[in-house]
């Protein structure tokens, strides 16, 4: 089993800032997945074309199962109101948050909400010059039960706050909400928290120790995968994809623990 997360970052290349279908497209067929979670993920954005940009990794990719749950309708930095729809197919408008495709048939979904932490925190965003005060936004994680070989796995995907102990809690909250579900359980994303510290919270095993930020230049580990359960002879491969400031995380599982 081949898993993947990565922050498409609306599909925004940094070479210029543009949103282009096509290198949207190259992006998925370089995540060459069965399961990929997706976090900064536009829906029907005006910045982005209208394109539902998961739709077009589920079409590149081939997967026969796939989600947008929709963090916030309206547009980040502009005027949003939080969603509460589990599924982003029932809304109209534009909208923003994670997905979750899978070439392995889905036998159920589930959605777990965060409300935004209350302060937001100077950081570097792309096309800017210098620190801009952010504001955090609603936070997801969804959960797919999938079908393997070996029978079935819940895969979580998250993108988690960037407020230092908001995020914290919220990888926690995460792990206690995934046994509810079937073992084994995984889960991937960008969590904004470096290195070790999301398998320290969560009390899972850390699967990929290599940096994914920023993208030009990995120094920094924000993009995980983590195992509730021990996992055998994992291969893990770091890919610079055409759009976003966050390398995408591949990992292989010939085998994962119950």
């Amino acid at each position: 089993m081949r898993v993947a997360t990565s922050n498409l970052l609306g599909g925004r290349s940094l070479t210029d800032g543009a949103v282009r279908a096509e290198d949207l497209a190259a992006a998925a067929a370089l995540l060459d997945a069965d399961v990929i979670g997706l976090q900064e993920v536009d829906r029907a954005q005006p910045r982005s074309g209208g394109t539902d940009q998961a739709a077009v990794v589920a079409e590149t990719v081939g997967a026969r199962d796939w989600r947008f749950v929709p963090a916030l309708e309206g547009t980040p930095g502009g005027a949003w109101s939080p969603s509460r729809a589990d599924d982003g197919a029932a809304t109209s408008g534009p909208s923003y948050g994670i997905a979750l495709v899978s070439r392995l048939p889905v036998r159920s979904w589930a959605v777990r909400r965060f409300p935004p932490a209350p302060v937001g925190l100077p950081l570097l965003v792309p096309g800017s010059k210098g620190l801009t005060m952010v504001a955090d936004e609603p936070r997801i994680a969804l959960a797919a039960v999938v079908e393997t070989a070996g029978g079935p796995v819940t895969v979580v995907t998250a993108h988690l706050s960037f407020v230092p102990g908001w995020n914290v809690r919220q990888v926690r909250a995460i792990a206690r909400w995934a046994r509810s579900l079937p073992g084994p359980r995984l889960l991937l994303g960008d969590l904004n928290l470096p290195g070790g510290v999301p398998a320290l919270a969560s009390g899972w095993t850390r699967l990929a120790r290599v940096a994914t930020y920023p993208s030009w230049r990995p120094r920094v580990q924000l993009d995980h995968v983590l195992a509730e359960v021990p996992a055998t002879d994992v291969r893990a491969e770091v890919v610079r994809l055409p759009v976003s400031d966050h390398c995408a995380l591949l990992v292989d599982l010939p085998r994962l623990g119950t």
